[in-house]
């Protein structure tokens, strides 16, 4: 390939790039505006300011333009729960910091957070997002994961995979369920009395992983009922 081709190919590569990025960026506005449901691509293309060929030769349908548009968050969100944990050496009180992360991320990110968690939309194909399913360092949800195998490791708890995904799910709805209600319930809602916010986390992550390592305490540890006469 020629130099001047390269810089052709490389210029091209650029323009979709800047072209990718303003459409993301007209999703999520569109979004905050009136929900994953009013999304359609002829919609965004007329938003962008481009033909929807466009658009569909950047993202092969709405779930993928969707899917794509939480990208951002995601990493974002991996990367604070990794940068919480990694302040401690002992497995428990990792889950603990990532859990208090998560719930910051939340409540200071209550867009995003809304659009990935809480926003019903149509579902694409693991491989139309950019980040990698799987990945402890991309996808929020397997480094939880990755922080009950170490949890195993430690000998705390025990249990087969199947196992550990109950762990980290039970931990992720807890985790999910706090931060949602606090960010849909108003201020002055009288339904439900007010807890001081850091007093709420803390005992809702105290209550969790306390009855996560006794319900898969490591058999090790779990004493054997006194044999009787």
């Amino acid at each position: 390939m020629t130099k001047a081709a390269a810089n052709l190919q490389e210029r091209k590569r650029r323009e979709s790039e800047a072209r990718r990025k303003h459409i993301i960026s007209i999703v999520k506005a569109l979004i905050k505006k009136g929900g994953a449901r009013e999304i359609t691509i002829r919609k965004v293309a007329e938003e962008a300011g481009f033909s929807t060929t466009i658009v569909y030769a950047l993202f092969k349908d709405k779930a993928t333009l969707i899917t794509q548009a939480m990208d951002e968050a995601l990493l974002e969100l991996v990367k604070v729960m990794k940068k919480a944990a990694s302040q401690h050496s002992d497995a428990i009180e990792k889950i603990r910091a990532t859990g208090k992360a998560y719930i910051q991320f939340g409540f200071c990110n209550p867009d995003e957070y809304a659009l990935v968690f809480m926003e019903r939309r149509p579902h694409a194909p693991v491989e139309a997002a950019r980040v990698e399913h799987g990945n402890v360092n991309q996808d929020p949800y397997a480094y939880a994961h990755s922080l009950f195998v170490g949890l195993r490791e430690q000998g705390v708890v025990s249990g087969d995979d199947t196992q550990l995904h109950l762990m980290t799910q039970i931990f992720w709805h807890g985790i999910h369920g706090l931060t949602s209600i606090g960010l849909v319930m108003d201020e002055g809602d009288v339904w439900i009395p007010k807890i001081e916010p850091q007093t709420h986390v803390d005992s809702l992550l105290d209550v969790m992983i306390s009855g996560i390592t006794q319900q898969f305490a490591a058999q090790k540890s779990r004493k054997k009922p006194a044999a009787t006469a």
